[in-house]
């Protein structure tokens, strides 16, 4: 018996990107010490008084059944954040609570695409965005921009895939690369999303992390309200990777249409973990500064080291846990210098390759270990690289 094609063909019949990722942890495995500057995992756990709350919400008995939808509370603080930071009005209708970002990935685009539709994203991208695509029968079509443009997309090299494409999926800030993307960018997207009838999928669950710029959502533009789905999440806002919540806000009609499809699915979030949500979002932005900060000042002790040499360029990072570097004048891909360093100096990097053709000959480096111990990491990677250029 085989596997149905939707399964079997989430990868497209080729890698997933975790080679170096899975070298590094089968060193760690017997024994050897890396670090690790692979994924976007903070280096902190849950706050204590987060695991409290939610303690108590279990301890209490919010262990049943949650609704579906979400809890009201929870759902009215996240429009009450929307409406805050973007302007629009928006309201619990407007809002469904999902089993983290990942979810709300894929439930926006079942929402929005049937088999065999054309799903536009950027390239690079994060991982899962093409599998997620092929995962719900939608055809993956990526749109590359470029190292030169600093990675902001243009809007012309969208309106070329455009044609007949029925979605188009952002993520700013970016994983992988940190970009934020301006509003001249968003202006260009939003436009030829309504030149094309498209879906904008807008994935912002880096929306705390902003270094420099401003985070724009595109669902506050003219005439995008009612055709963009945004993503969020508590993961890396508030340092709950592990609690696995996030939502979809959008158009009340769509939302209605998901809370079916989540009572077909997930079946909705404990309402624990939902209540600690809460809890969590009450803290306030000053506890999410307070999560964001580190990754600000490893940001600025990078730029420092980078600015010391010549080889290892950066790639503007205005905002996220991550910097993309530009390794192209060693003369090795991003794999082959990401594998090297593995080696060489047991660092553990993510090859720009695994994130799309765009990002090849680039190297993404995840800002997730302690401060002193990134800055050492950081002078060895620059050094690893010199020493490439001073052998050729």
């Amino acid at each position: 018996m085989q596997a149905s094609q939707r399964i079997s063909t989430i990868l497209g019949g080729g890698s997933d990107g975790w080679e170096v990722f899975n070298r590094a942890r089968q060193m760690i495995d017997a024994g050897t010490s890396v670090t690790e500057l692979t994924i976007g995992e903070h280096d902190i756990r849950t706050a204590a008084p987060i695991l409290q709350d939610m303690h108590r919400a279990a301890v209490g008995g919010h262990t049943g059944y949650a609704s579906i939808p979400g809890i009201a509370a929870l759902r009215d603080a996240i429009a009450a954040r929307v409406t805050a930071s973007t302007g629009v009005p928006t309201t619990r209708d407007n809002v469904m609570i999902t089993p983290g970002g990942q979810a709300a990935l894929f439930a926006s685009h079942t929402a929005v695409t049937d088999p065999g539709d054309t799903a536009l994203y950027i390239d690079p991208y994060y991982a899962t965005y093409p599998g997620t695509l092929r995962g719900v029968c939608a055809k993956p079509v990526a749109v590359q921009a470029h190292a030169s443009d600093a990675f902001q997309p243009r809007a012309s090299d969208i309106a070329a895939a455009a044609k007949g494409a029925k979605s188009l999926l952002i993520n700013s800030p970016n994983n992988p690369t940190g970009v934020v993307y301006t509003r001249e960018t968003l202006e260009g997207i939003a436009q030829v999303c309504r030149d094309h009838d498209l879906w904008l999928i807008s994935d912002e669950v880096y929306d705390t992390q902003i270094w420099e710029g401003e985070h724009i959502s595109p669902r506050a533009l003219e005439g995008m309200e009612e055709r963009t789905l945004v993503v969020g999440s508590m993961s890396k806002s508030h340092a709950m990777t592990g609690s696995r919540i996030g939502w979809v806000v959008g158009p009340a009609h769509v939302i209605s249409h998901l809370v079916n499809l989540a009572t077909h699915t997930t079946y909705g979030v404990a309402g624990f973990i939902q209540d600690a949500a809460l809890f969590a979002l009450e803290l306030g932005k000053e506890f999410e500064t307070e999560i964001a900060e580190p990754f600000r000042r490893r940001r600025d002790l990078a730029l420092a080291v980078l600015a010391s040499q010549n080889v290892v360029g950066a790639v503007p990072n205005g905002g996220a846990m991550y910097m993309m570097l530009d390794i192209t004048a060693t003369g090795l891909s991003g794999e082959a210098f990401a594998y090297g360093l593995l080696e060489a100096h047991h660092i553990a990097v993510m090859p720009g390759e695994s994130f799309g053709a765009a990002a090849a000959g680039h190297i993404r480096v995840a800002m997730t270990i302690e401060d002193s111990a990134f800055e050492a990491a950081m002078k060895t990677l620059c050094a690893y690289a010199e020493s490439l250029t001073t052998q050729a």
